[in-house]
């Protein structure tokens, strides 16, 4: 990590329900939780934790459970929401704070949401990253994801969810997978639009690295990135990551309560135009009105993809803090 992005960040690891959750933190002001995505840790938020600090706050990127240096139960139900929404209730009391602000991306942008909505208590706004809100509600999403694709290929999220198949993928080369992944995603070397979708498996004994980008990396991911990220997973192994995807039928069983729920605190939305989340979810993103009736604003970049703090950090940077700067 470069020495100027390095600098001031104290990590340290609390308890919590998980077993503990490890933590890296810089800055003094009210706190801002940051909860990554799938398949990154806290070191996504490495250009967030300065800025966020500089601009007064005290900025914590926790790694999830199941990733990086926190805690992997070894129950795949142990990574339901309800289980992650707790974790992040825990940090807030771990680190003596009454409230905070969180912002998530990717998966860590529902793990925000559920936060939001099930402890407003707690969590006085939300920024959401990548991934908008869609409130608990409506088919099981097995089934959904299982019509998804057609005959001929099988949407990613119905691999990652069955036990040993995306591991036996990604273990035995796991910096060349997520290269691949990384680059799949980003709007500098996505694949075009007529070439094969790297969202999807060919049926019948196909990869999804058989759709990525070889060879390259973005702009964003430098090969020290690539190796910290690399290095993570490999000590670590990707069941704990993948075991949210094995836990969605379980999140619509337990949040049925909160079906259509709005979440009423005020929030922010920060999209990339060129990613597929944006897209397949625009009904969610026209749905805003109402789901989130304290929305602040809803911005998509164009020419970015999905890994929009790094790929865009310093217009994301200053969405955040001017949001948060609004915030009474």
């Amino acid at each position: 990590m470069q020495p100027e992005l390095s600098a001031g960040l104290r990590h340290r690891t609390v308890e919590a329900p998980a077993g503990r959750l490890h933590l890296v933190e810089q800055g003094t002001g009210p706190l801002v939780l940051l909860v990554h995505g799938f398949p990154e840790s806290w070191y996504s938020w490495r250009r967030q934790l300065p800025a966020l600090a500089a601009a007064g706050y005290r900025a914590v990127a926790l790694d999830v459970r199941g990733y990086g240096r926190s805690s992997r139960p070894a129950a795949a139900d142990a990574y339901r929401m309800l289980d992650l929404v707790e974790d992040n209730v825990a940090v807030v009391r771990a680190l003596g704070e009454e409230s905070a602000v969180v912002v998530g991306h990717d998966w860590g942008s529902n793990i925000a949401a559920a936060s939001a909505l099930l402890h407003p208590e707690v969590f006085r706004a939300v920024a959401l990253l990548s991934v908008p809100y869609a409130p608990p509600g409506g088919p099981r999403p097995t089934e959904v994801f299982s019509r998804i694709g057609g005959p001929e290929q099988e949407f990613y999220v119905s691999c990652f969810q069955e036990p040993g198949r995306a591991e036996a993928e990604m273990e035995p080369d796991v910096r060349g997978w997520l290269a691949g992944f990384y680059a799949a995603l980003s709007a500098d070397t996505m694949p075009a639009a007529d070439e094969p979708d790297p969202h999807f498996v060919a049926r019948g004994g196909g990869r999804l690295r058989d759709r990525f980008p070889a060879g390259v990396l973005p702009a964003w991911l430098s090969e020290d990135d690539l190796d910290v990220y690399a290095g993570e997973f490999e000590r670590t192994g990707m069941t704990g990551a993948l075991n949210r995807y094995r836990n969605m039928d379980r999140d619509w069983e337990d949040l049925a309560r909160y079906d259509g729920a709005p979440i009423r605190q005020p929030s922010l939305f920060i999209g990339g135009a060129a990613d597929a989340s944006t897209t397949w979810m625009a009904d969610a993103i026209d749905a805003f009105p109402t789901t989130l009736p304290a929305l602040t604003a809803a911005h998509l970049l164009d020419g970015c993809g999905h890994w929009i703090q790094q790929e865009r950090p310093d217009e994301v940077n200053r969405l955040l803090t001017d949001w948060l700067g609004q915030l009474a």
